[in-house]
């Protein structure tokens, strides 16, 4: 009976399978950063049937995201065809013992027909049924096609001065002259830049950071447009990458009253030199002791003082008199580090804007009064 066959299956080879297949499969469909590298990604293992997006971006994205939606339909039978091979029942693939088990057996046979079903409408009339193509259509002016604006968009996307994010190995920011564009697996969406509006509505902080880079953070922001029909959506940059987009964005972009992140990687630096000093050791000043101005912005009180406490063999004594704040030492630190790699800075020594003794963040001490 197939009843029989398909308990049996399920023997610790076939649990191995599926471990490794839904393993596999994650990385791909999510695009893990190192299956990407290793060109274990749609666009790389189809780059002969795909057009190449710097000469016709447009197209690309119509036959990529056609593709891309219907490779991942394949999966589940793909898993089907890989159990009946490693357990030798290729009757498995057709069985439609136990409701769960039937549902998934033809849940897998639909999808992929279905999805090429829905495809084949899409490429009707040369594309012009993709949803791509559809959002196009909002923005043509009376009189012209979608074609012609999608050969707008392919030499707008080929100049040099575009901007390229990527905020995700999911998703891809690209703004240009005249367009805002975000791109994902399945979809493109698109908004002009003459009548849409950027809102920054939230800001969140990670400790983690794909890049291997420490604390992250990232910015997300609602592109609103005003053309009928056409959907706003989000977008999401990295903090340190705002400014960049808020040059190229002809219109001001508005920040939410009570949303703060750092604009610049000093900002951001000096916000975790701050609670990497706030941990050390405190400094008291003797009671005689007046306390001049920074001079560095020559607004604050002096809020440091250089004191060896680490154990580095490189780092010195420093007998100068407390004479920075705490944010003006912090930039004078990061001034001094590898701009190419703000990873090591925080590891990394300096020297004593006065004397030059040499000091490392440890060695950083609030004054206690």
């Amino acid at each position: 009976m197939v009843s029989v066959n398909y308990y049996s299956t399920f023997s610790s080879p076939a649990w191995v399978y599926t471990l490794v297949y839904i393993t596999i499969m994650m990385c791909f469909v999510l695009r893990n950063k190192d299956f990407v590298t290793a060109g274990f990604a749609i666009e790389s293992i189809f780059d002969w049937f795909l057009p190449k997006e710097h000469e016709d971006f447009i197209s690309y994205h119509i036959k990529r995201t056609s593709l891309t939606l219907f490779i991942h339909s394949m999966l589940p039978i793909g898993y089907l065809l890989g159990l009946g091979i490693i357990t030798e029942n290729l009757a498995i693939i057709t069985s439609l013992d136990g409701l769960w088990w039937s549902t998934f057996v033809l849940m897998a046979h639909l999808l992929p027909l279905t999805t090429a079903f829905v495809i084949s409408r899409w490429a009707h009339d040369n594309w012009s049924e993709h949803p791509i193509a559809c959002t196009l259509k909002l923005f043509c002016p009376e009189g012209s096609s979608w074609k012609q604006l999608a050969s707008s968009i392919n030499i707008d996307y080929r100049g040099i001065d575009k901007i390229s994010l990527e905020p995700s190995s999911l998703t891809k920011i690209v703004v240009t002259n005249s367009w805002i564009m975000k791109i994902s697996p399945y979809k493109l969406e698109l908004a002009h830049q003459s009548d849409s509006s950027l809102e920054v509505c939230s800001a969140d902080t990670h400790h983690i950071s794909v890049e291997g880079e420490g604390t992250v953070q990232y910015v997300n922001i609602k592109v609103k447009t005003t053309r009928p029909g056409v959907p706003s959506f989000f977008i999401r940059c990295n903090a340190l990458d705002f400014n960049d987009l808020k040059n190229k964005i002809i219109r001001p972009i508005r920040i939410l009253e009570g949303i703060t992140f750092y604009k610049t990687r000093i900002d951001h630096f000096t916000e975790v030199f701050r609670e990497t000093v706030e941990k050390n050791q405190t400094y008291a000043i003797p009671p005689n002791q007046e306390l001049d101005i920074c001079i560095g912005c020559m607004l604050m009180e002096p809020q440091v003082k250089l004191v060896k406490c680490c154990t580095q063999q490189q780092c010195t004594v420093c007998y100068c008199r407390p004479l920075w704040c705490l944010d003006c030492m912090a930039k004078w630190f990061a001034s001094r580090q590898d701009q190419d790699h703000p990873e090591t800075w925080l590891s990394s020594t300096c020297t004593c804007p006065v004397c030059r003794s040499v000091f490392c963040v440890l060695d950083v001490c609030l004054i206690r009064k």
